[in-house]
């Protein structure tokens, strides 16, 4: 008798534990990127904010141009691959950004990283390529868990190294923990099966689009990941803001900000694989419209709250709502993708998820600039609203 594990659960093992050490290099440089500005040169109130926005959202910007190009080669030449060039080019990036003497050098560091990203979408890709479909959910909610996990703890690492050593030391580990990560994918990750694209008529965006069965349910779930994207992050920019409000500049403003916004990291670490296998057994649609409705009243009630407490049950059960949605539709790629041009499907659909990162914010900056903190929640309910619409719309109805 065999009991040697199969391949695709050693895979998953073995790239859950990377994406969580990835998670925490991503984010451990974030809580003090603006910090680490500031000693970089003698700015303004303003042009220190200016370059903060900048040198932050620059790599969403690139990661969204060069994501399909790279997913263009995994189909080519192996997700697995992908991953070393990922993680290796993100290792020396990110170390070369603790020796960086100005704002610029930091800037095109950042646009570098953008370059080179695709550690965490490629390795999903791997997973949902190499896992039979009928468990492709469990194991893509088990890597939105390992992720959601690294990220959470990342900011606390991040500020304790930098409290310790230095700013510059941070970003020197930073890089060994992306060097793990290579190492990891290297020897421990086989990708068994593997068949290149050689079809010239892949090379095209028509052609894969061609290949799929049904190309206005991919395009509609593409269209569910930007917004999903666009929503969460139109709260982010604010939370600290609206958190400062409820308090009346009263009490530790920085600490309650910072346990708000891990909660609904937690909750979706807590569920993401659990709702996975259930979206396995009774259909991953159903599991994303209940994250849908659920969304839309948690934000909608966020905009009435009248303490920290009331705000933190909310932002934590929205964590749950966050596990309905982002890793299901992952999963729906998969199930309705064929495997062939799996990492071109998930390279788009990572651009979309960046184009998120850059329209949310933005959103939330300038409704909260015109109306009140309240307002960006009850305009984000209205979005989320919008998204199960056009859900049912192009995804539901286009299902076989």
């Amino acid at each position: 008798m065999n009991n040697k594990k199969p391949i695709w659960k050693r895979n998953l093992l073995v790239l859950s534990i990377a994406v969580f050490i990835a998670g925490i290099a991503f984010s451990e440089v974030m809580p003090f990127l603006p910090l680490y500005i500031d000693t970089l040169g003698t700015f303004t109130h303003q042009q220190l904010n200016f370059w903060s926005g900048f040198v932050f959202s620059g790599i969403y910007f690139v990661s969204a141009v060069v994501s399909p190009w790279w997913g263009k080669l995994a189909d080519k030449k192996g997700r697995k691959l992908m991953t070393l060039r990922a993680s290796l080019g993100m290792a020396i990036v990110l170390a070369a950004m603790g020796l960086v003497t100005n704002v610029w050098q930091l800037f095109f560091l950042r646009m570098l990283q953008g370059f080179f990203a695709g550690f965490v979408s490629n390795s999903n890709a791997l997973i949902a390529t190499e896992t039979p479909k009928q468990n492709s959910g469990q194991a893509l909610g088990t890597m939105a868990s390992s992720f959601t996990a690294g990220n959470l703890l990342g900011p606390f690492v991040g500020g304790a190294l930098a409290s310790m050593f230095s700013y510059r030391i941070t970003f020197f580990v930073t890089g060994g923990l992306l060097l793990i990560c290579f190492l990891l994918s290297l020897f421990f990750v086989h990708e068994e099966g593997f068949k290149p694209v050689t079809e010239k008529k892949l090379d095209k965006a028509s052609g894969v689009i061609h290949e799929l069965k049904s190309p206005a349910l991919i395009s509609g779930l593409l269209l569910t990941t930007l917004i999903i994207q666009a929503a969460n992050n139109s709260i982010n920019p604010i939370v600290s803001l609206y958190v400062r409000q409820l308090m009346n500049n009263h009490g530790n403003v920085v600490l309650i900000s910072g346990i708000i916004a891990a909660l609904p990291g937690i909750a979706t670490f807590l569920a993401a694989s659990r709702f996975g296998a259930l979206g396995d057994k009774i259909g991953t649609q159903k599991i994303i419209v209940a994250g849908f409705i659920g969304a839309t009243i948690l934000f909608f009630l966020t905009a009435f709250v009248q303490n920290t407490l009331e705000l933190g049950i909310l932002r934590f059960l929205v964590g749950f709502t966050d596990a309905c949605l982002f890793p299901q539709v992952q999963t729906m790629l998969t199930k309705n993708s064929p495997s062939k041009v799996t990492g071109r499907i998930f390279s788009w659909n990572q651009s979309a998820m960046y184009i998120g990162n850059i329209v949310g914010p933005l959103l939330g900056s300038t409704i909260s600039g015109f109306s009140s903190y309240s307002m960006v929640f009850i305009v984000t309910a209205g979005i989320v609203v919008l998204n199960l619409i056009l859900f049912r719309i192009n995804v539901i109805r286009n299902m076989g």
